[in-house]
């Protein structure tokens, strides 16, 4: 690992991978291997879990190939010094922002999206001109192994390159220094990475995770809400990070709510055998999830199987904060449903509990959306939808809190791998003597009408 990073420090100091050009030219060559090989890769993440071409195209591939065509369209633009006023002491002179790559960069990709959430931040590292260590997740060995391989054969290790393995290759990764590092995971796990990157003084980005709720209010339109709350709870098995972790619903439309809830999820008719759901990623999770589930609390679903693993979408009711289902974010098929009377309480109880990744709140009240968003901080989310803040590239992403550290996508998946220099070029013309000694009772006047 030691020699891969000072491979790599080499390279980037010889500044080959600077010019926008070269920059181009790197995410036209990604672009047309994710292009070429996308049969395989999908084929590759099914194998992993299950996951169907549908949601292999929509939740994957569409997202990267999204982040590359923008920053095709807008690479100069981001990368161009930005002009600022001068002003005071620097009035009359250039002074002006200027974007530098970071240096070596270190992108620690999860399972639950192994192309997305791993391909996405190192485009961002491409346009920021860095060089790349990419280390995908070993529990998707099959996405992991082909993304190393087709990565490994078309670029050279001094620039990009993927490293697989587990726990021992990620610490002694860990250990070396890096520019900037770029994990996403869960919460504990980005804890360790923030540990191992401060000894050596190193900026990160955190794209962790938390419960994140979905608030419903009686205005709602119940039918539609609903039915983009199911959509994208039970998304890739429920297995995403921005996941609605569970709804609040008002008590006087609690049981329509329930009762959509599950004519919903029959009409989804989730199988793994027609693509339509996703297994769980290995048999550990298959557990922990499962003993997340209260028998006498079960709504609807409950069936699990550990061998297979697969959970049944799972309705969860008369569920209170202290129960098992409330303590740890689930990422697994589980919809844990709470009632509240007063809108108060609800924002209350979500603020006393660690800043969540996503929110959710469906009502068609502008007073109500206005208190919600303005009362509760979170990293993103939607009004009357699921998930879909994610797939707008012009919007960032990225966390709060215990949520996360820093953003990307589009720019500011740009900006992240970037250090903005502040750069002042005056002008030799003249050397007006206000800033020389002596210093005179006249230019200390002058200085204090300079900032009245």
């Amino acid at each position: 690992m030691e020699q891969i990073v000072a491979n790599q420090r080499r390279y980037f100091n010889s500044n080959t991978t600077k010019p926008l050009d070269f920059r181009i030219e790197q995410l036209e060559k990604l672009k047309t291997i994710l292009k070429t090989n996308e049969q395989a890769l999908e084929e590759a993440v099914n194998l992993d879990y299950g996951k169907s071409k549908f949601e292999t195209s929509l939740t994957e591939m569409y997202l990267v190939f999204d982040e590359i065509n923008s920053s095709l369209e807008n690479l100069r633009e981001w990368a161009k010094p930005k002009a600022v006023p001068g002003q005071g002491l620097t009035a009359g002179a250039e002074c002006y922002i200027m974007p530098e790559p970071l240096g070596v960069s270190l992108v620690i990709g999860p399972w639950n999206y192994p192309y997305q959430l791993a391909l996405a931040p190192l485009v961002a590292a491409i346009s920021a001109g860095c060089t790349a260590i990419l280390k995908p997740s070993e529990l998707t060995p099959h996405s992991s192994g082909l993304i190393a391989k087709l990565l490994n054969e078309n670029f050279a290790p001094e620039y990009l390159k993927v490293v697989e393995g587990g726990i021992p290759e990620t610490t002694e990764l860990l250990a070396q220094k890096f520019d900037t590092i770029f994990f996403t995971g869960s919460v504990p796990v980005g804890k360790i990475v923030y540990q191992a990157a401060a000894k050596n003084l190193t900026p990160v980005t955190l794209e962790l995770g938390g419960k994140s709720p979905s608030i419903f209010m009686p205005d709602c339109d119940l039918d539609v809400s609903v039915r983009r709350l199911v959509w994208g709870k039970f998304l890739n098995g429920g297995q995403t990070c921005i996941a609605p972790d569970y709804a609040l619903v008002h008590k006087d439309i609690a049981p329509q709510f329930l009762e959509k809830v599950a004519e919903t999820i029959r009409a989804s008719d989730y199988k793994t055998e027609n693509g339509n759901f996703v297994k769980i990623v290995n048999e550990r999770n298959t557990s922990r999830i499962a003993a997340l589930i209260d028998p006498e609390k079960v709504f609807l679903g409950g069936g699990v199987d550990i061998e297979k693993r697969l959970i049944e979408p799972t309705v969860l009711t008369n569920v209170n904060w202290e129960d098992k289902v409330m303590q740890e974010e689930i990422f697994g098929p589980l919809l844990p449903v709470l009632t509240f009377e007063n809108l108060d309480d609800a924002i209350l109880e979500v603020k006393e509990r660690p800043k969540p990744l996503a929110l959710y709140l469906f009502s068609e009240d502008e007073a109500v959306k206005q208190k919600v968003l303005s009362e509760i901080s979170f990293g993103g989310g939607c009004v009357n939808d699921a998930i879909l803040h994610i797939s707008n590239g012009s919007l960032p992403f990225g966390g709060v809190g215990d949520s996360g550290i820093g953003r990307y996508h589009g720019e500011e998946g740009f900006r992240a791998f970037s250090h903005y220099k502040s750069i002042v070029e005056t002008p030799t013309a003249t050397d007006p003597a206000i800033r020389y000694s002596p210093y005179t009772d006249e230019k200390i006047a002058l200085i204090k009408s300079l900032a009245p």
